[in-house]
């Protein structure tokens, strides 16, 4: 008599294999939408210039302190302004990394994070 092995054993469930993708997948949608909806804050030089922007690197807000602005230095303040924006960025995509990081486990998917 041969022995059996109970129905599905050894094999991967194909129905059930692709409603775990597709969880995935919403909450990866659901996890994008929030973190471009929220807002990151860059700064330069002890706050003397300040970037606000969205998570999909709209800015929607500059500050710059008036003792940050010399008519004999434009490029410095430019170059402020640009380090402020290099700041939020980093901010946007670091935590989209972590947070998409957690869903995925780890795995590298393209276009994702």
């Amino acid at each position: 008599m041969k022995a059996r092995m109970p129905k599905g054993y050894g094999r991967p469930d194909p129905n059930a294999m692709m409603r775990q993708v597709q969880k995935m997948q919403d909450a990866i949608r659901e996890k994008q939408a929030e973190l471009e909806a929220k807002e990151y804050t860059g700064t330069a030089s002890g706050e003397m210039v300040t970037v606000t922007m969205t998570g999909k690197h709209e800015v929607t807000a500059v500050k710059i302190k008036p003792e940050a602005v010399d008519p004999d230095d434009i490029e410095m303040l430019e170059d402020l302004v640009a380090a402020a924006v290099n700041s939020a960025v980093s901010a946007a995509d670091k935590e989209a990394e972590e947070e998409m990081g957690k869903l995925t486990g780890g795995m590298n998917i393209p276009g994702i994070g």
